[in-house]
């Protein structure tokens, strides 16, 4: 599957140079050769900013293991995650590091998700009879990370606020309607390929407790300023993070574990896995920076804008479509373009709420496959990208049908 992916976005590439070049734009040819090299760089500087983080998480997830925290999350959610990934055995190591990795991406807590998250598929990778090929739970996990809900997008937030919002918190209900609306598509997409049944007793009552709470927290969070959302992320995800490290330390110190002996060993595996990313983001990162150096996006909204205009349809939101364009390929793409349409039409227009929204509730899925699957040195991804993608296009129109709901 990777495989004619990638040879479909040099394609892709190649005909756009060739457009531009037709079309006197020979910079083209200048600003592809840079974006070769830049990727080849930004894949090193990437996997050499995580060997830290890396190796401070293995370290700290295999005290808490030794301790036995890490096993009490387990419990909490292996109920719910034994019915929607059955090959993974009850009392399984990796029910503890899912929980973990979706608890800290609904927080918010980035330096902590990723580092937990490649844990978590180096230990499904543990139970998977083919090493190079991807096995159910690992794309099921993959995808929920891809379209991940995220209670307060604190940092779009901050955007919104330093270009001058009124009110910069009051996207916070559109996003999270539209980062659950792309979860709910996720997790179906994987179901129905995978043939999971969602329709039973286990999954409606943890669906039924999970929204129940969620609902609690926007009640609560609504009453806030956007100032105080912020404060309370913070406090809140800060504070989860040092009493987690805490307890794992505390309590496997109490049941006489060698902690630093346990620690180091842990840390080794966090540093090799770093540098084990390398080729495979070196990949990734390559074809998507030729695809935008190319023009191939640009092209592509051009598409877009000429068929709603063509179908007489309100073309207001194909202003904020390369937020939603560049997301799945490049988070920090995503945020120079949220950014240049909140400058262009203004942070609080209908584009500069939508791009906002686009930024806040779709996730990098390309980034995020080729580090996940990566890390374990998956080669064949089976119908993992076309979930996490289908998990997007439908963040993509909850987000239209959202914005023109409340701002239309």
């Amino acid at each position: 599957m990777l495989n004619r992916v990638w040879l479909f976005f040099f394609l892709t590439a190649a005909i756009a140079i060739i457009v531009q070049l037709f079309n006197g734009h020979v910079e083209v040819l200048g600003e592809s050769v840079k974006a070769i090299f830049s990727s080849a760089k930004l894949a090193a500087e990437i996997s050499i900013g995580l060997i830290g983080v890396l190796a401070l998480w293995m370290g700290l997830m295999q005290v808490g293991e030794k301790a036995g925290v890490v096993t009490v999350f387990a419990k909490l959610f292996e109920p719910l995650l034994s019915k929607l990934m059955p090959e993974v055995p009850r009392g399984h190591k990796a029910y503890g590091s899912i929980t973990m990795n979706l608890t800290a991406n609904m927080l918010g807590l980035d330096n902590a998700a990723t580092p937990l998250g490649l844990k978590a598929m180096q230990d499904l990778q543990s139970l998977n009879p083919n090493k190079d090929v991807a096995t159910n739970a690992q794309i099921l996990f993959l995808v929920l990370n891809t379209s991940s809900v995220t209670l307060v997008p604190v940092t779009v937030f901050l955007y919104r606020a330093q270009q001058g919002a009124v009110n910069p918190a009051d996207v916070f209900l559109p996003i999270l309607l539209t980062t659950v609306a792309s979860t709910l598509v996720g997790l179906s997409v994987v179901a129905i390929v995978q043939r999971i049944s969602l329709i039973n007793s286990v999954v409606l009552a943890y669906g039924a407790t999970l929204f129940s709470i969620l609902i609690a927290g926007v009640f609560y969070l609504l009453t806030l300023s956007a100032e105080a959302i912020g404060t309370l992320s913070t406090v809140l995800g800060n504070g989860i993070l040092l009493a987690l490290i805490m307890s794992f330390i505390l309590i496997a110190g109490y049941r006489k574990v060698a902690i630093y002996d346990e620690f180091v060993e842990g840390a080794k595996s966090g540093f090799s896995q770093a540098i084990m990313l390398i080729p495979y983001l070196l990949a990734m990162l390559l074809a998507i920076g030729l695809l935008r150096s190319s023009g191939a996006l640009d092209f592509a909204l051009q598409g877009i804008a000429g068929l709603v205009s063509l179908l007489g349809f309100d073309s207001r939101f194909v202003d904020a479509m390369p937020t939603a364009l560049m997301k799945p390929f490049s988070g920090s793409g995503a945020r120079a373009m949220m950014l240049e349409t909140m400058e262009h039409h203004g942070v609080d227009s209908f584009a500069g709420r939508l791009s906002a929204i686009f930024q806040g509730s779709t996730e990098t899925t390309f980034y995020v496959l080729a580090v996940y699957f990566g890390s374990v040195g998956i080669r064949n991804s089976r119908h993992a990208l076309g979930c996490g993608l289908a998990a997007d296009v439908g963040g993509i129109m909850a987000a239209i049908a959202v914005c023109y709901w409340f701002y239309g």
